[in-house]
């Protein structure tokens, strides 16, 4: 039965405050210090459930893990590989692209994906590099998105392109848990936005359109899918993600005609929603992606419905006194409380 540490653990790595190679060093360290102090010399002896000591001896006969050194050489000949693989793929494609016939294109474009794939698969499978693993696959995706794009062509393949990355993408968070892949998704779903803004809900022969308002709609709800996966996984890089998806948002707004009030509220309510995750779980990135949405957009939304430089420069000051003179007041109660 999973102990009271076990569920710790795995709350801390969901929440994205441990990785996996921590928390499992961490329960090793524990059963280590419990087996320590049962056969230590007076040392009253502590039963464990039959299936406590299976586990137990199961983890005394696995092999040791490599040591750092070679760990972290692996990896980075690993990331080597794949980068070079891709630089092959950008090459080919650069240097050769008119020459090249349409099944070379799919060709080139699917045995890259292929061979990335296939190499994140087996290292998953054998448990070994796991952040290497989720890299490989986050390159595999979005490099099979590109294959499928090639083979279809036009909208349609843009479209296929974007929903097979991102059916790949799902399927690697949902397995291998690393944080690259929530990267990759959020770039995948970025460019869906883009793709069906444009291809979809934008008429070829409209004059005035809202595309940079309905691009802005789609990163909301870009924020929201990544809000939602990290309640499931890695929740600091996903939250962040949702931050930098209503940023996204926010400059949309800004483009687009009349858009300014919503920029506003898009870019504070972002940055408002990071700031108290930061409050409770005092992650730096949460304040990092927050006040750099508010760097951005408040000053750039403020000057575009005033038209005032000066006027919005001397408001900016005048709350960020009163921000910082309050922050001294409280700080100072709070040091005259007794404890």
């Amino acid at each position: 039965m999973p102990s009271r540490l076990d569920d710790e653990l795995k709350r801390l790595v969901s929440a994205g405050v441990l990785r996996q190679y921590q928390a499992d060093a961490l329960r090793d360290a524990a059963d280590a210090d419990r087996a320590r102090a049962t056969s230590s010399p007076g040392a009253l002896p502590v039963t464990e459930p039959s299936s406590a000591k299976a586990k137990q001896e199961a983890k005394a006969v696995q092999p040791r893990p490599d040591p750092p050194h070679s760990s972290a050489l692996m990896e980075v000949l690993g990331y080597i590989g794949g980068a070079l693989l891709l630089g092959a793929v950008a090459l080919l494609t650069v240097a050769n692209w008119g020459e090249m016939g349409r099944a070379a294109r799919i060709t080139t474009g699917t045995g890259a994906a292929v061979i990335l794939l296939a190499a994140s698969v087996v290292l998953a499978l054998f448990r070994r590099r796991e952040q290497l693993s989720s890299a490989l696959a986050s390159l595999g995706c979005c490099v099979a998105g590109f294959a499928t794009y090639v083979a279809i062509e036009g909208e349609a393949g843009r479209i296929a392109g974007v929903a097979v990355a991102l059916a790949l993408a799902a399927v690697g968070v949902w397995w291998l848990r690393g944080s690259s892949l929530l990267v990759a998704m959020f770039g995948i779903l970025a460019v869906g936005v883009l793709v069906i803004t444009s291809d979809v809900l934008t008429p070829d022969d409209s004059v005035h359109t809202n595309s940079a308002g309905i691009a802005g709609t789609g990163f909301i709800l870009v924020a929201f899918v990544l809000a939602m996966v990290g309640l499931v996984r890695d929740q600091v890089t996903s939250w962040s993600l949702a931050g930098a998806a209503m940023f996204s948002s926010s400059i949309c707004w800004l483009i687009q005609d009349r858009g300014e009030v919503m920029a506003l509220a898009v870019g504070t309510a972002g940055p408002a929603a990071l700031l108290v995750a930061y409050g409770r779980v005092h992650a730096s990135a949460y304040a990092v992606v927050g006040c750099a949405i508010l760097l951005v957009i408040w000053p750039t939304a403020l000057y575009q419905l005033t038209g005032n430089v000066a006027g919005v420069a001397i408001g900016l000051v005048i709350a960020s006194a009163g921000l910082l003179v309050a922050v001294l007041v409280l700080s100072r109660r709070q040091r005259r409380t007794p404890a």
